[in-house]
């Protein structure tokens, strides 16, 4: 919802004082300041590692090539730079999903989307993905995360919230969400 890419059923969101909605004018604006990395990756199967990292830059951004290739330099951060000329295929679930998260901030994004960015991934993968948002947290990225992954959320977080069917139950610190003396919703 906060990208449009769903429609907002009930409510409002507002991103610094913009309204989201799908049919706003000023949605592809709005899409240019939130990086998202989904569940599954979606990076481009028949484009190289560099390709999947530029493209946005290069089409939507009109950059020039050489400042894009030069920022996909990112890459080092995350361990990946000598996969430049690989394709999707050939990384790991983990390798793929730090690809997609350098590839959302090639756009300089002012918030990231984490949508379930470990469910798909091997239990040795799920480390270096989380070590890599942990970076960005401390870097100050602004960031929305929805994830099962309760210690994590506890370490990375600002402000916990807890959904249940669609209806937030709790709105808390990471300490307080996480207590286990609050009304509402147990930690486990």
């Amino acid at each position: 919802c906060i990208n449009a890419l769903e429609p907002i059923q009930e409510g409002s969101i507002t991103l610094r004082g913009e309204t989201i909605d799908g049919k706003a004018k000023n949605i592809a604006g709005i899409r240019q300041k939130v990086g998202m990395v989904f569940q599954s990756y979606e990076l481009f199967p028949h484009k190289t590692i560099l390709e999947n990292v530029i493209l946005a830059p290069l089409k939507v951004q009109k950059r020039t090539k050489e400042d894009a290739v030069s920022e996909a330099k990112q890459l080092e951060k995350v361990g990946l730079l000598d996969k430049c000329d690989s394709f999707p295929r050939q990384l790991s679930g983990g390798q793929k999903q730090r690809v997609a998260i350098v590839r959302a901030l090639m756009m300089h994004p002012e918030i990231m989307l984490f949508d379930e960015v470990t469910a798909a991934l091997d239990p040795e993968m799920v480390r270096e993905v989380l070590d890599t948002m942990l970076e960005l947290a401390k870097a100050g990225s602004t960031m929305v995360i929805v994830t099962h992954e309760m210690a994590f959320a506890k370490e990375i977080s600002d402000r916990i919230i807890f959904m249940d069917k669609g209806v937030i139950i709790e709105d808390a610190s990471p300490d307080e969400g996480f207590s286990s003396d609050n009304g509402r919703r147990k930690a486990g």
